[in-house]
């Protein structure tokens, strides 16, 4: 299906003004493209290390909207948004006051990403298979996990997953407790109970990536009772700490740099004497202060690896 773009260039000071008036037109949603910094609140609120550099911001702003070619007629609504810049240009800055058509196409963007997401080996042994692929073990002793992350972080492609999946490859022993921490997809928690594992526990602060990982383990055909699955954050919630249990023998924390620093003050109690704590998603520049927080909370550091500018940390 295609679809009338409608493109206003603007100034930051108007946008809000041309919100109202283009939804008393009829305009049920708009996108807008500006360089206002992020604030504070924002930044904190994105799960990313790094942010892209800001561009000088100008004061420029751009507002699109969308409408089926059979429900409008674009001379009409650009004669509209005409009269509206018109109308508020006494009381804001409009900027270039402009309009401008093309046309877009409505594309499945949740599930075209799925062409590039293919049958790969994340470790020696271990090859992560999307669930809507075909694919032969090449050999026999080869772990086969299938994935549909949806919109859960984890297809298992990522070097900070690759490092983590090739740990638990290493240290999983059969029996082993394992609790993951920001389970995404539930990628971790699957390769170490295929590994042998006989429990894992998954905790993630989103909701959907909680119910995405239940899915994925029925989809890897893993019993109910081998995990135990939760939403919340397990470094301010005292319910989840007494719910994530103790005595683990792999703690698992592919997350960010700045989660598993504060992580790593509380998660003590949750491993068994002697027990590893595996972590990742941490970028080059911010592997020093994670070693800090590490020997600071006592941990002794046993492994680290690797992998372009991501680095992973095994200590006990």
């Amino acid at each position: 299906m295609k679809w009338i773009r409608f493109t206003l260039d603007t100034h930051t000071d108007a946008v809000d003004m041309l919100s109202y008036m283009l939804d008393e037109i009829g305009v049920e949603g708009i996108e807008i493209e500006d360089h206002v910094p992020l604030s504070e609140e924002d930044k904190k609120k994105m799960f990313v290390d790094i942010l892209p550099d800001p561009e000088d911001n100008d004061g420029s702003a751009k507002v699109h909207f969308y409408m089926e070619p059979e429900q409008c007629n674009p001379e009409k609504v650009m004669l509209q948004v005409q009269d509206i810049f018109q109308e508020i240009k006494e009381f804001c800055n409009i900027g270039k006051g402009t309009v401008s058509l093309s046309e877009t196409e409505d594309k499945d963007w949740i599930n075209n990403w799925k062409t590039f997401f293919k049958p790969f080996r994340a470790a020696e042994d271990i090859v992560i298979k999307p669930t809507w692929e075909e694919y032969e073990k090449e050999r026999d002793e080869d772990i086969l996990i299938e994935i549909d992350p949806g919109i859960a972080f984890g297809t298992g492609s990522h070097e900070t997953t690759k490092l983590c999946i090739q740990a638990l490859d290493k240290y999983v022993k059969p029996g082993d407790s394992i609790l993951d921490v920001g389970c995404g997809s539930g990628i971790l928690s699957i390769a170490a109970l295929k590994l042998g594992a006989g429990h894992a526990t998954a905790i993630d602060i989103d909701k959907v990536a909680v119910q995405v990982a239940g899915e994925n383990m029925a989809v890897n055909r893993i019993a109910s009772s081998q995990y135990t699955l939760f939403d919340g954050d397990l470094i301010t919630n005292p319910y989840l700490k007494v719910r994530a249990g103790t005595g683990h023998d792999i703690v698992v924390a592919n997350i960010l740099a700045d989660v598993i620093i504060p992580l790593t003050g509380i998660i003590r109690p949750h491993l068994k004497q002697g027990g590893l704590y595996i972590t990742s998603g941490i970028i080059d520049m911010k592997e020093a202060e994670v070693r800090e927080a590490l020997t600071k909370n006592g941990f002794e550091i046993v492994g680290v690896e690797h992998m372009k500018e991501w680095c992973c940390f095994v200590a006990k």
